[in-house]
């Protein structure tokens, strides 16, 4: 359903719902919880891009896929500027199709794994923008299967490894009741092995 609503350009979409809930903000309370817990979570679209499938061939580049993502989260509002969450984060399972140079396959990215967040928030009244930066602890496998490759066709490369990535985003949300929180986010990461890796976020969170 996300996806259907991010299109084709997750990008123009994400900044489009931004200024909906700019327009939306005059129809509910300021918000008055100002420090403290909180919880949520969110679903995503993920799309990455690989630059080359070291050790099939060096034919096969610019591949790009995305997959449903999900997340949750626990953090804390020191006040309305500056928070400190942690999040488990599973990018899905993105899967491409290649057909280069005579050879045709398959392949698979899995991503998974616990990031650490600090957070700054601009509040204009129930509506805020902030920026984000963190660090991902991940589990990242890319699995490939070459459908041309004579006697022995199937899985050529099955690489599994844990990984650390840098990862940034920024977004804006808007607070209901003064404990519904609800936002919209652009994230990137710096990931080993992946040319390109970014995520569209809508997120709920409930402020103690």
């Amino acid at each position: 359903m996300l996806a259907s609503i991010l299109g084709n350009k997750p990008l123009q979409s994400f900044v489009v719902a931004c200024a909906a809930l700019a327009c939306a903000s005059g129809a509910v309370a300021e918000d008055n919880n100002k420090s403290g817990p909180y919880v949520g979570g969110g679903f995503g679209q993920f799309d990455v891009s690989i630059d080359n499938l070291e050790g099939v061939t060096d034919t096969i580049s610019g591949l790009d896929a995305d997959d449903s993502a999900w997340r949750l989260f626990f953090g804390w509002r020191f006040n309305p500027y500056l928070s400190l969450e942690t999040d488990y984060i599973d990018l899905g399972s993105p899967r491409g199709d290649f057909d280069a140079s005579g050879t045709s396959g398959a392949y698979t990215v899995k991503l998974s794994g616990f990031a650490g967040y600090v957070i700054g928030t601009l509040p204009l009244g129930i509506f805020e923008l902030f920026g984000k930066g963190g660090y991902y602890v991940h589990d990242l496998t890319i699995d490939v299967d070459l459908n041309n490759i004579g006697p022995g066709n199937g899985d050529v490369l099955n690489s599994d490894d844990n990984g650390e990535a840098w990862i940034y985003g920024v977004g804006a949300g808007v607070t209901f009741i003064d404990h519904i929180n609800v936002r919209l986010e652009y994230e990137r990461m710096d990931i080993e092995k992946v040319e390109d890796a970014y995520t569209v976020w809508l997120t709920g969170a409930w402020r103690f």
